[in-house]
């Protein structure tokens, strides 16, 4: 059956990480949470990565769960990082795979800019540190991103807890904030077009700035927007519905669900939030009407 003819019934969570980037569990455990928590449908949805994603497909076809493809790219506009997810590239596109692999590059240069202002700070923690305290091998394709540094600060005392660790150094405006330079939101849209996919903005309520996300969806190709996420208010839901349906744009939403650190869920547990899976439908028809 074509998947454009099917209907989806019952929840998706579109926005969740794994081991492959800064989440806590595989991807297979990832998709058992979602089976257990009444979920029809998870997207992975790692940063610079998708080498997650066939793992969670398979483990998708034992627990009765739709698993979506995904990605989520790190860009920077007017100084701000903005996030794109993808949905349902080829993930064996070998142009798009290259590209993923560069910015994955400039993520470990970020990361070594972060680890030198944190020493100016006073603060010594080295990769070999973050390395030990993830506790296993990073695997090839997967990457070091801030949570697991926040972990590194937590271990050696230089903060309370997760949010203690961003609030003190790693989010926008912190001590050891760093920003190389990255590609636009526009430029990060036609990657994932070209790879088959369908580019949504995540989290527009994390930026602060409603103009710049107004001004971002009507410059570039983006298809679609997350209204629903963990870190929106109701109020921020209710806002950015309009803003999707003024412009037509496919609605979504998801936990952003990164495993558990310290105790506490990193942005909100998964399936904690949720669209209709029948969403699905309207992804898949996006990305056939560009090929």
């Amino acid at each position: 059956m074509n998947h454009t003819d099917s209907i989806y019934l019952g929840y998706a969570d579109l926005h969740s990480h794994t081991q492959a980037s800064d989440g806590m569990n595989t991807p297979a455990e990832n998709v058992q949470l979602a089976a257990e928590a009444g979920l029809t449908a998870l997207a992975i949805t790692d940063h610079d990565t998708v080498t997650g994603v066939a793992e969670a497909l398979a483990a998708g076809e034992q627990h009765g769960v739709t698993v979506v493809p995904g990605v989520e790219i790190s860009t920077m506009e007017d100084g701000k990082d903005i996030h794109i997810l993808g949905y349902y590239m080829n993930i064996e596109d070998a142009v798009f795979l290259d590209r993923l692999a560069g910015l994955r590059r400039i993520r470990d240069t970020r990361n070594e800019m972060i680890l030198a202002k944190l020493r100016e700070l006073g603060v010594e923690i080295t990769m070999g540190d973050v390395l030990k305290q993830l506790g296993r091998e990073l695997l090839p394709d997967e990457s070091i991103g801030r949570p697991h540094m926040a972990d590194t600060l937590v271990a050696k005392g230089y903060a309370e807890d997760m949010r203690d660790a961003f609030n003190k150094y790693l989010a926008q405006d912190a001590a050891a904030y760093v920003s190389p330079p990255r590609i636009r939101p526009h430029e990060a849209a036609q990657w994932i077009i070209e790879a088959g996919g369908v580019p949504v903005m995540a989290h527009p309520g994390i930026y602060g700035d409603d103009d710049l996300v107004a001004r971002i969806l009507d410059e570039s190709e983006l298809a679609g927007l997350e209204v629903y996420h963990s870190d929106h208010s109701p109020e921020d839901e209710q806002r950015y519905l309009k803003l999707a349906e003024q412009r037509s744009l496919i609605v979504t939403g998801g936990s952003d669900y990164h495993g558990e650190r310290q105790g506490k869920v990193f942005h909100g547990p998964l399936g904690g939030k949720r669209v209709p899976a029948d969403v699905l439908t309207q992804l898949l028809e996006r990305a056939s009407s560009q090929v």
